[in-house]
């Protein structure tokens, strides 16, 4: 079958799934006045939480199976649950259904979310494996880009109803449900005798690791370190960014939200950009480049006073910050093959999770008032030290599995 067509099928997949991201949404209609719900920050923060903390089982889960049974199954029973999970949330009417919403987009939904998002990933780099960066970055491009594409949807359903902003999740669970279905349909491994040459400048173990395997190398947690570095600067920026633009560069609020809504853009567009730069450069130039910006805008930001130039400096971390999940699933089928690339990669993905807890609190334990100097800086210290890791960092030889025994 023709293998872009393919890659348009995981795209319209992905797209549904990252529609998650458009939570902020439903978070602001959540805490109104208007809203039978009436949450406070803290419990409208919760059924996100929830979610985020559900996608690592269900990438574990998922990459397993998925490496067993083949693609198509395990995605669409992700696509099923994680539809009925913001099909449910949309039953939960006032704040006494709290527990139905975190139970719905929470716990099914995230669950769902992370069994559906690790399968083309590793679907297609089989397809692709001489575009391996290029087609991962395209991939997870879909899911960033889903809010983008969501989030005018869901704000215009829920201003429809403005006393019970839920019920757009029985519009947008159906929608969900469809895209996942029809994406996922396509999906299949390529034939057993399936070849394309690779190209560009890329280093490769030139063997087939199993999980196991995988974990008992020191690559695999330098891969993971790797990630959760760079996820760890940039969601930093992402949680604070519409505060920041105003006290470091005077943007009002209305401004603030917008440039918040723009740089979804640049997060979309540096997963494509960096998977297919990384095919030039190598996997581990590419990340020491996605770095070493990062740490030099971080520098730069605390200082920034001027709008377009806070806007520019933000757009390249998120550029970097999206670049990182458009790399590294290419660079660990790199490393370790792509036999079992769903279960080794689905594994790495508590490096983003461990990113996303740590980056926030960082920020928020060092920003002292409207100062934002100071955490910028040992952001952005952190992530220019951090250049060592891809720098060191070489695909696996045989003799650096630790045998089992020795564990």
């Amino acid at each position: 079958m023709n293998r872009w067509l393919l890659a348009g099928a995981a795209v319209l997949f992905q797209l549904a799934l990252g529609a998650v991201y458009s939570w902020s949404v439903f978070s602001k209609a959540l805490q109104a006045k208007v809203s039978d719900f009436d949450l406070t920050k803290a419990e409208a923060a919760l059924p996100f939480s929830v979610t985020i903390g559900m996608i690592f089982l269900g990438t574990y889960i998922g990459g397993r199976i998925q490496d067993v049974r083949g693609p198509r199954p395990v995605a669409m029973a992700g696509g099923v649950l994680y539809s009925i999970g913001i099909l449910l949330a949309g039953f939960a009417t006032d704040h006494a259904r709290l527990w139905l919403l975190i139970l719905g987009y929470g716990v099914i939904a995230g669950f769902g979310l992370g069994l559906g998002y690790i399968v083309p990933i590793a679907m297609l780099q089989k397809w692709f494996p001489d575009k391996r960066g290029l087609i991962t970055g395209i991939a997870v491009g879909g899911f960033g880009f889903g809010a983008v594409v969501t989030s005018p949807v869901a704000q215009r359903l829920v201003e429809a109803n403005a006393a019970v902003p839920t019920r757009a999740f029985l519009t947008l669970g159906v929608a969900y449900l469809v895209m996942t279905l029809v994406g996922s349909f396509f999906f299949r491994n390529p034939p057993a005798d399936y070849q394309v040459a690779a190209t560009g400048r890329i280093a490769a173990s030139g063997r087939e690791y199993t999980q196991g395997e995988a974990l008992r190398t020191p690559q695999w947690y330098l891969l993971a370190a790797i990630l959760c570095l760079n996820v760890t600067a940039g969601i930093a920026l992402i949680s604070v960014i519409s505060s920041a633009a105003t006290s470091v560069a005077g943007y009002t609020a209305a401004a603030a939200a917008t440039l918040t809504g723009v740089m979804g853009l640049f997060n979309g567009a540096g997963r494509i950009f960096w998977g297919w730069l990384s095919e030039r450069t190598g996997r581990m130039l590419a990340f020491a480049g996605m770095l070493g910006l990062q740490g030099v805008c971080f520098l730069l930001l605390g200082h920034a006073s001027q709008v377009a130039v806070f806007a520019i400096l933000s757009a390249v971390v998120y550029l970097c910050y999206g670049g990182g999940f458009g790399t590294m699933p290419a660079t660990a089928g790199d490393f370790f093959g792509l036999r079992n690339a769903g279960a080794i990669y689905g594994l790495m993905i508590v490096a983003w999770s461990v990113g996303g807890i740590v980056g926030p609190l960082l920020a928020a334990t060092l920003i002292s008032g409207d100062n934002y100097t100071t955490a910028f800086t040992v952001i952005g210290i952190m992530a220019l030290v951090a250049i060592v890791l891809p720098l060191v960092t070489r695909p696996p030889k045989a003799e650096q599995v630790i045998p089992q025994e020795a564990l």
